[in-house]
């Protein structure tokens, strides 16, 4: 793969970068050469095949075959675990210096590929250029910033009191052993490299399956780690499905510990099952989201319609942190809806592969039929469409799955819209007379993961704040009202239904999940 020179970029600056749609389209003719490609899965730095292949198609278009996976199974990831605790003595036994230099040289390599590596997102998830340049470089980022954080703690080595003159004691965090890492869709290099960067300087070594729709990605990941020089074992990359690959990963007791961002269904399932385990062991998820983002009288409604239409169908939607719901304030409801709509309309929509599309996509027929049904609901129970509302069936889309940002007014605020997550291009608005009853209505869910306001009352931000119930929350920001978290800046996580832990990505606490205390005591 072509390399290119280094250069920092968040979600916040890459648009002010007028290199950016250069390099990306010398990366659109690279990449040409790379796709319809059979890929293995690698265990223990191995190439494996399995008795069965299916082939990753793009949402795009979904004649276009972006590579053949293997459809591994439990047998696979039962070597895989095999492969990864052999690993794990001499990986968890070296320096932790020398960890963070081979996980920083993975950033760097990652960097160095970014340009083709987001083009190959683009085909396979169907973000616009930015977004997938931006979930590339955040993935690096995330690994770079874990390895900084374990060197800023000293490799979390700690000194303790005394009791006596001949008494030494230390507080010592070390690896659990072997982590399953299993990545969703929608950011297919952040939400794999990241935890598994997490996991890996710690001293932990990684069995890794990507989700169904993104094994072209995993493979990329994959390759970043080989390509950096990780030793073999110490990560293993598996395709196939998530009822028997998937499963394995959290029945195998080999595994020590696993991260899972997806559904709440899953995610509490997983759960339940680990509870349900003869030994303890951490379970890391993430279970998404139903984002509220509140519009009061005192708003600033250029930048809050900004905010809105840029969270809600960012991504096409399929954002875990995604503006689904919007509660604004009576007094500028029609000045707020009107400019929303408009904005909403001038959205470019069709092929991300070309600089000037901002919306690509949905992932797959499964998205598309959420999309199809939430339509018609919001239809049969009285809502509006204020815009959007249809699949894109012209040519050249009516190969690909795409629909068109959809706003829904007029339904009763109890609606079941207003509390599923559904991730998809849809927002619905409800309209509120005071900011208590926006934050009540904000609160009324099972989750809470992101959340936005926009006031220019700073008694009224303060008050948000205190009272929001996410983990993740925004005032005022224009580029996204309840999106576009960065490592080291923002930490990412939810309450609630939204996260097991309360630690979240890209925070000072992430990495310290993926180790337990050890107590020290030596007499001398």
């Amino acid at each position: 793969m072509t390399t290119q020179a280094t250069q920092r970029i968040t979600y916040a600056t890459m648009s002010a970068d007028p290199n950016l749609h250069t390099d990306i389209d010398a990366a659109v003719e690279r990449v040409k050469g790379m796709l319809g490609k059979t890929h293995p899965m690698y265990i223990d730095g191995k190439a494996v095949t399995a008795g069965a292949q299916f082939e990753d198609r793009s949402p795009i278009d979904t004649r276009i075959v972006l590579g053949t996976f293997q459809q591994g199974g439990r047998e696979h990831v039962q070597q895989a675990v095999a492969a990864a605790r052999a690993a794990f003595p001499a990986w968890s036994g070296l320096p932790w210096q020398e960890r963070v230099r081979l996980l920083k040289k993975v950033a760097d390599t990652i960097r160095a590929h970014r340009f083709d590596l987001a083009v190959l997102m683009i085909h396979e998830v169907g973000k616009n250029r930015l977004e997938c340049l931006g979930d590339v470089i955040e993935t690096a980022d995330l690994i770079e910033y874990y390895c900084d954080e374990f060197a800023n703690h000293g490799g979390y080595e700690l000194k303790m009191d005394v009791l006596g003159p001949n008494e030494q004691n230390m507080s010592v965090m070390r690896p659990y052993g072997v982590f399953g890492v299993i990545s969703p869709f929608n950011f297919p290099m952040a939400l794999a490299g990241g935890p598994a960067g997490g996991a890996l300087v710690a001293g932990n070594t990684v069995v890794f399956k990507p989700a169904t729709d993104t094994p072209l990605m995993g493979a990329e990941v994959y390759e970043m780690m080989a390509e950096a020089g990780l030793p073999h074992g110490v990560f293993n990359f598996i395709t196939g499905p998530g009822r028997t690959a998937g499963q394995e990963i959290i029945d195998n007791e080999g595994i020590d510990g696993i991260v899972f961002t997806g559904s709440m269904e899953v995610g509490m399932k997983l759960l339940r099952d680990n509870g349900a385990r003869r030994i303890p062991r951490p379970v890391i998820i993430e279970m998404g989201g139903k984002n509220p983002a509140i519009i009061t009288s005192k708003a600033d409604i250029d930048k809050a319609t900004d905010g809105v239409y840029r969270s809600a169908f960012g991504a096409q939607g399929q954002k875990c942190s995604a503006c689904s719901r919007v509660y604004v304030s009576t007094e500028v409801r029609a000045k707020f809806i009107e400019l929303l709509v408009e904005k909403t309309k001038k959205i470019k929509i069709g092929n991300p592969l070309e600089r000037d599309v901002w919306m690509g996509p949905v992932v797959n027929e499964g998205a598309l039929k959420t999309y199809e049904e939430a339509v018609a609901r919001a239809r049969r129970d009285g809502g509006r469409i204020l815009a959007g509302g249809n699949r894109i069936t012209a040519e050249p889309y009516n190969h690909g799955y795409f629909v068109e940002p959809t706003l829904i007014d007029g339904l009763p605020k109890d609606h079941s819209l207003f509390k599923e997550e559904l991730f998809v291009p849809i927002t619905v608005i409800g309209e509120v007379t005071t900011l208590d009853e926006a934050i009540d209505l904000a609160n009324a869910t099972e989750y809470g993961l992101t959340a936005g306001i926009f006031s220019e009352d700073d008694a009224e931000i303060e008050k948000f704040f205190n009272r929001i119930q996410a983990g993740t929350t925004y005032a005022n920001r224009r580029s996204g009202a309840t999106t576009g978290a960065w490592p080291g800046i923002n930490p990412f996580g939810g309450w609630k239904a939204s996260g097991s832990t309360g630690r979240g990505t890209g925070g000072p606490w992430y990495v310290q999940q993926f180790m337990h205390e050890q107590s020290r005591v030596r007499i001398r």
